[in-house]
């Protein structure tokens, strides 16, 4: 018998709260399956379990904040017997211990068939078994918005942020005259702090170096409007994923920026995940990752990017795209800022950063012609690489972009 444990989906995660189960004793699991939402600092994200087997008692009831590495439930091999009387007795025995209604309880079904009878109460507390994320239950809440006639299109049929805002929009009387925008307060100011306490973290214990390199986009940007002339609108790609492709590609050949620092020592990751900055309409900011980024290809990359950020905005992230990252990637679009020098989220090793794509004077031959172009930065930790190495990297960043049919 295995055990399922809170995770740590980020260095600056102490505990999180266990808000909803997605299956109850006694229930099969598989690899990958979402079983559970955990509301962070950051945001409420789905719970992936890494094995299968049968869910042999849940330990952790909805409600209940516990800290990173805190037991939640048992896992038994999928082979094992099925005791019958310890399945019925997990729900009832454990989880009524620690919340008084039985109720809130996962039932043997799956919670899927059970969220018909739930949607009665017309505010359901955080520990019902309506399927809707915390974020979408508190803006619910907010507009005095009943969610029982309200159709989800989250992962399993979960109600998200944009349903209900969809939904007040929709609606007749007080609740459309609400302004959509989540007023500031505690889930936001709590982001804050755990963003403070991480880069706080950062600039104390990562001695960071800083590089930049202006590169020239006429070629990538040509060869990517000639690429999108030829495409239908829901099939075009933008700079960023063309960046985002450069950027992965690139660090294969630089594990030493590709990692974590642990245990006094710099580690390289098997794999390319890179995390990618994402601003929330509500105030603040994650950045989850794109598993495997440099194996994807440009198309699957670009539906992956257009996937990760809506379900970021909507609160639907899962855990291994909250743990997983090797490296960050941020890019600040056209919001006005030329170049950005971020800070390194420990125990990654580096961080890259693109400003505004804009026109500047540039020397073409030997003469000077108007060149669309981006400032790329590298953020990286001296104990890992030094500024040689980082140099190469921005250089190869930079060939790469120069031959975008390549990407």
């Amino acid at each position: 018998m295995s055990e399922f444990r809170m995770p740590s989906l980020g260095a600056d995660m102490e505990a999180g709260t266990l808000v909803e189960w997605f299956v109850g004793a006694g229930d099969t699991v598989a690899r990958g399956d979402i079983v559970a939402v955990v509301e962070t600092q950051k945001g409420a994200i789905e719970i992936e379990i890494f094995e299968s087997g049968r869910v042999a008692e849940i330990l952790v009831g909805p409600g209940e904040k516990v800290p990173v590495g805190t037991v939640l439930a048992r896992i038994e091999a999928p082979g094992a017997p099925v005791k019958k009387a310890s399945a019925k007795k997990a729900p009832a025995a454990k989880a009524p211990a620690k919340k008084a209604p039985a109720k809130k309880v996962p039932p043997k079904k799956a919670p899927a068939k059970m969220a018909p009878p739930k949607p009665a109460p017309p505010m359901p507390p955080a520990g019902a078994r309506l399927r809707i994320s915390p974020a979408a239950r508190r803006r619910a809440q907010e507009l005095g918005l009943e969610t029982a006639g309200i159709a989800g299109t989250g992962a399993g049929g979960a109600i998200t942020l944009a349903d209900i805002e969809a939904a007040a929009a929709s609606a007749p009387g007080p609740a459309a005259a609400v302004p959509a925008a989540a007023p500031a307060g505690t889930p936001q100011a709590s982001m804050r702090q755990a963003i403070a306490a991480a880069m706080s973290r950062a600039n104390r214990e990562i001695p960071h170096y800083y590089l930049s390199r202006t590169i020239d986009m006429e070629a990538a940007l040509g060869w990517l409007e000639a690429t999108n002339a030829r495409r239908p609108i829901a099939r075009r790609l933008i700079a960023a994923a063309l960046l985002l492709r450069a950027v992965a590609v690139a660090l294969r050949d630089f594990p030493d920026l590709n990692g974590f620092w642990i245990d006094g020592a710099a580690r390289p990751a098997a794999h390319i995940h890179v995390g990618w900055s994402v601003s929330l309409r509500g105030g603040g900011l994650v950045a989850p990752a794109i598993l495997d980024a440099d194996t994807k290809p440009l198309e699957t990359l670009m539906a992956a990017l257009r996937d990760l950020v809506k379900r970021a905005r909507a609160g639907g992230l899962r855990s291994s795209e909250m743990s997983a990252q090797t490296v960050t990637v941020t890019s600040l679009g056209d919001l006005g800022a030329d170049a950005v020098h971020g800070v390194i989220y420990p125990p990654q090793l580096a961080l890259v950063g693109f400003g505004r794509v804009q026109a500047r004077p540039w020397v073409v031959g030997e003469d000077i012609a108007p060149r669309r172009v981006v400032e790329a930065s590298l953020a990286a930790d001296h104990r890992a690489s030094d500024g040689h190495r980082g140099g190469l990297f921005l250089a190869a960043l930079d060939k790469l972009l120069q031959e975008p049919e390549t990407l």
